[in-house]
């Protein structure tokens, strides 16, 4: 059995890409471990905040609720704020995700990696799927980590099929569907690059649809991002199935070719 080591920018993040992945995982038998870059302060603020307790406080119970839900083993935190969006004020806060210096955040990875003596490490695409500055700086502490780490993990980079997404959506306004004209993978996200990758860039298509239960439970548990995770929590069941039935991966110096496979053994 090994030990995977997900690296996500801000909680809630798991839920939304890998839940399927950990917890199919965790069933079979991996010791599966979560780590977040950042507290999430930037997400939004519920209105039930006991006195005292701030967004922090209550994101960090959450995660702990998610990965509860998924079965984890671990979470741990890098200790670094919210970055924003691009072009926010934040990005340039001192505890930033982004203003720390690369190898001071793949340092403290690293000594998590050598910690859990990883065997594989996630994180995401060369562009963080949708160009948050936070996520495109997963990309690059998890590579410099591998780097660093006592024995250099196998390393896998969670992300969004994009020619799929294009089909659904293509799918949902043929359907006449409700808000179907609001989604364009294609559109420029946060860094002007559309979202995930083409298909031809992919390795990995995951089937987790046994798992879609986890999942819906582990977004229920950030209850308090209601703009996001409200709307997937939203979806009736069959959509739901068809938008985290599968999660997608690239494994960085594999042959091209999407496979439709378990790529973190048996």
């Amino acid at each position: 059995m090994s030990t995977i080591v997900f690296l996500h920018a801000h909680p809630d993040d798991e839920a939304s890409q890998t839940s399927g992945s950990m917890a199919r995982a965790v069933d079979e038998g991996h010791r599966v471990v979560v780590v977040f870059a950042t507290d999430g302060d930037h997400g939004e603020a519920p209105a039930d905040l006991a006195p005292g307790e701030t967004v922090v406080d209550r994101r960090r119970l959450e995660a702990e609720a998610s990965a509860t839900a998924i079965g984890l083993h671990r979470v741990a935190w890098l200790g670094y704020a919210d970055s924003g969006m691009t072009g926010w004020e934040q990005n340039a806060h001192e505890r930033a995700f982004v203003t720390a210096p690369l190898d001071e955040a793949a340092g403290r990875f690293a000594a998590l990696l050598d910690e859990e003596d990883a065997d594989v490490a996630v994180g995401y695409d060369w562009h963080g799927n949708y160009g948050h500055p936070d996520h495109v700086r997963v990309h690059a502490v998890l590579h410099r980590a591998a780097d660093l780490a006592r024995r250099r993990p196998r390393v896998l980079e969670a992300t969004f099929n994009r020619d799929a997404m294009r089909r659904l959506a293509e799918a949902a306004r043929a359907a006449g569907a409700p808000d179907a004209d609001s989604f364009d993978p294609d559109q420029p996200m946060d860094d002007g690059n559309p979202l995930g990758e083409p298909e031809s860039a992919l390795h990995w298509r995951v089937d987790v649809t046994p798992w879609l239960e986890r999942r819906r439970a582990s977004l229920q548990a950030h209850v308090s991002q209601t703009t996001d995770v409200g709307m997937m929590l939203a979806m009736p069941p069959e959509v739901f199935a068809v938008f985290f039935g599968h999660e997608h991966y690239v494994e960085p110096g594999r042959e091209p070719g999407m496979v439709e496979g378990w790529p973190f053994g048996g």
